[in-house]
């Protein structure tokens, strides 16, 4: 299967090795958009900063909610707040339908902790793993030889900048480099995001391996196949952001730059508190993210779609925290834009109770699911199924029976019936014929009580 190529942003750096910090600002290595969708106007960067509200910071995206997005590219409604960098989940709380989901304190501080374990000491024990796992039957790399470049600078931009000349010099140095939490930048709906994977490995061949560092454990060789799946999702995002810089790096050194769609997942072992790791192959996760987020609609096409005067913004009181704005005013806004709600949505987006909701209370089929919706064919509500399900049978001028009173129905203008009607109306007399008999059959006459 063909996947179209989603070209993302590539990054553009200066050839001076200092620091984005230290360079002039005509210099400044910076993150520019890819030719083909250019970068967002002067005009598309106000509309977005009116959508959060005056003086609201928009709010980064990491390759977690990315992922979500990506496997939800119908819906417009969540491709607008992401891309303007509104909070969903302030939002969904001003709406009164807040988010039950999210990762605890204890998972957050774990995690920290146990990639703190993985990284210590020069990353000695990261290293052999990634050997062990990725490259085994070559010299193992040397912890004193393995380069760690600074990748400090001023805001996303400057850190994404910096991230790439130090890919770039690392390549060109063919040695084992290893970048701690590197910047990245990928093109969402026409407008960047910049996300940080765990680590990026550049090997002595010039390919380059994303690390994933994970919490939950890996217990006798083998984890939680949701929890790896979701991780092989997020791992996805981060090589889609690696392969512009790749190409990039690529034409400055001259060498073969690419990034192995293998990644390294690296977990508890059992039950205890040590690293073990197990090579992922991500190759259906990438060819599906990048197909995902090709098909997004652009912010600033939907944002063109709006009133002018729609707006996100709480209008936050002097807390910081609580929103004055009246609540029907932010539902009007939110329903301006078109959603896409699905089931799945409550697992990964903070407006997913309100959208069922919205959706229930318009009887949609939406809320049984994408199985079901796609099954049903034209039927849009549950009113238009249990109506297909279930036609009346009005009688005709003459006294007769009208066509279609038995349960089948007409044939259309081509003779064709639809099959999700025919189906629906199969179902409904299988299921009035099992409720017409009984429900557990009488004992025979011949037959004695139990003793």
């Amino acid at each position: 299967m063909s996947v179209p190529d989603a070209r993302l942003s590539r990054v553009n750096v200066s050839r001076d090795s200092r620091s984005a910090s230290a360079a002039p600002p005509a210099e400044q290595p910076t993150a520019t958009p890819s030719p083909r969708t250019g970068g967002a106007p002067g005009g598309s960067r106000g509309r977005l900063a009116a959508l959060r509200g005056p003086g609201v910071r928009p709010r980064s995206l990491d390759a977690r909610a990315l992922a979500a997005l990506a496997a939800n590219p119908g819906c417009r409604r969540r491709a607008l707040l992401d891309g303007a960098g509104v909070d969903k989940g302030a939002l969904a709380q001003a709406l009164g339908s807040p988010a039950a989901y999210g990762q605890s304190q204890f998972a957050i501080v774990r995690g920290n902790a146990f990639e703190a374990r993985v990284k210590a000491d020069g990353a000695t024990e990261l290293l052999r793993l990634l050997h062990e796992r990725l490259a085994p039957g070559t010299p193992p790399p040397v912890p004193e030889e393995v380069a760690a470049p600074d990748l400090s600078a001023a805001g996303p931009e400057g850190r994404a900048a910096r991230t790439a000349l130090a890919l770039r010099e690392a390549t060109a140095a063919g040695g084992w480099a290893l970048l701690d939490h590197p910047m990245l930048v990928v093109e969402v709906a026409g407008a960047p995001a910049y996300v940080e994977p765990d680590a990026v490995v550049v090997h002595p061949d010039g390919s380059w391996t994303v690390v994933e560092i994970k919490s939950f454990p890996m217990i006798d060789g083998s984890a939680d196949a949701a929890k790896v799946g979701a991780a092989a999702r997020q791992a996805a995002v981060y090589v889609l952001a690696l392969e512009p810089v790749a190409g990039h790096v690529g034409a400055h050194t001259g060498r073969a730059v690419r990034v192995r769609d293998r990644v390294l997942l690296v977990c508890p072992k059992d039950f205890s508190n040590l690293p073990a790791a197990a090579a992922v192959d991500i190759r259906k996760q990438l060819a599906t993210t990048r197909r995902q987020l090709s098909r997004l609609a652009r912010v600033e096409e939907i944002a063109a779609t709006l009133p002018p005067e729609t707006t996100f913004d709480l209008r936050l009181a002097d807390d910081g925290k609580t929103a004055t704005r009246r609540p029907e005013e932010l539902a009007d806004a939110v329903e301006a834009v078109e959603p896409a709600y699905a089931p799945e949505c409550l697992a990964a987006c903070e407006l997913a109770f309100h959208c069922r909701k919205r959706s229930r209370e318009d009887g949609a089929v939406e809320t049984l699911g994408r199985g079901v919706r796609g099954e049903l064919g034209g039927l849009r509500t549950i009113e238009e199924v249990l109506a297909a399900a279930r036609p009346e049978a009005p009688e005709a001028a003459d006294g007769t029976e009208d066509p279609g009173a038995d349960g089948t129905e007409d044939p259309g203008a081509d003779g064709t019936e639809d099959p999700a009607v025919v189906a629906l109306r199969r179902a409904a007399a299988l299921r009035d014929e099992a409720l017409a008999r009984p429900a557990v059959p009488g004992p025979r006459a011949e037959e004695h009580g139990c003793r």
